[in-house]
C-alpha cells in the first residue's frame, strides 16, 4: 500500500539522558556568556568604582562630557570641584568623571614647594650695597 508503518522512538520526553543533552547548549551558552560578557564588565565596574574612591586633589581628569580638568577639593562622596580653566571651578558628580588621566607624583609636588618658598623668601647672604 501507499501507507508505509511508523514506528515509534521510545519514550523521548522521560529520557533523563536525553533531557540532559538536550539542556547542554543552554548551559554552554550562560557559560559563555558569564565568562565573556559579565565577568569582565564586574570586573571593569569594579576598577571604576575603586578609581572614583581614590580621586585626590590635583589628579587630572575627563568627565562624561569630555571635559578634561584638575580636582581641586573633593567635596564629599558624591562631588568633586574641578578647575577646568584659570579661575574657573565646577563642581560635577563623581560618578561623571570617566577616567583619571594623570596622577600627580607626591616627590615632585613636594620639591616644587620647596623651590616656591625658596624663590619667595630673600636671600640674606647677598650684599645689599
Amino acid at each position: 500500500m501507499l501507507i508505509s508503518t511508523a514506528y515509534a522512538q521510545g519514550a523521548g520526553l522521560f529520557d533523563s539522558s536525553s533531557a540532559m543533552i538536550q539542556f547542554l547548549p543552554l548551559v554552554l551558552i550562560f557559560v559563555v556568556f558569564y565568562f565573556l560578557l559579565i565577568r569582565p564588565q564586574q570586573r571593569k565596574q569594579k576598577d571604576h568604582r575603586g578609581m572614583l574612591e581614590a580621586l585626590r586633589r590635583g589628579d587630572r581628569v575627563v568627565t562624561g562630557g569630555g571635559i578634561i580638568g584638575t580636582v581641586n577639593k573633593v567635596v564629599g562622596n558624591e562631588e568633586v570641584e574641578i578647575d577646568i580653566a584659570q579661575g574657573v571651578r565646577v563642581r560635577v558628580v563623581r560618578s561623571t568623571i570617566t577616567s583619571v588621566v594623570a596622577k600627580p607624583d607626591p616627590a615632585a609636588a613636594r620639591e616644587a614647594v620647596k623651590e616656591k618658598e625658596a624663590a619667595a623668601k630673600p636671600d640674606k647672604a647677598s650684599p645689599t650695597g
